[in-house]
């Protein structure tokens, strides 16, 4: 299965979070540490935000930080909720797509087979067990500063 990049982005986020529950990072900052664009990632913020997953706050002493314990956060209840908007194939939309193969397609239900065992291997996976520790900086990149 391919997740979409917003999706990927999501859980990286998620992931990075993870690593400190309790401590809030910047936006720009997870942007830059995980080579991600800022206006992409500050959308897929607020669509965390919006699912409970995440918190921000604003100011001094501000950034981001889970909403939820990590260990609490499922990878599966993740991805539906960041897939949501993004169907596998054409006649998995919500709307049934257009594809001029569903009235006699066998394939639809091989993927949703697949699909639901895929969901079902990120269900048994907690946001703590991939945890995305900061990057270390090397001593000779340190030392260049």
């Amino acid at each position: 299965m391919r997740l979409a990049a917003f999706t990927d982005y999501g859980v990286r986020i998620l992931m990075r979070l993870a690593d400190k529950p309790d401590q809030a990072l910047t936006t720009s900052g997870i942007a830059s540490e995980l080579q991600i664009p800022y206006n992409h990632l500050a959308k897929v913020v607020q669509n965390l935000a919006r699912g409970g997953y995440i918190r921000t706050q604003r100011g001094v002493g501000g950034g981001i930080r889970l909403a939820r314990a990590p260990q609490s956060i499922m990878l599966g209840e993740v991805v539906r909720f960041l897939e949501q908007r993004h169907a596998v194939v054409e006649c998995f939309r919500s709307d049934g797509g257009g594809c001029l193969l569903t009235p006699n397609c066998r394939f639809k239900s091989k993927l949703a087979a697949a699909q639901k065992a895929f969901l079902a291997e990120l269900d048994k996976t907690t946001l703590v067990e991939c945890a995305l520790p900061r990057p270390r900086v090397s001593r000779a990149v340190a030392k260049a500063k």
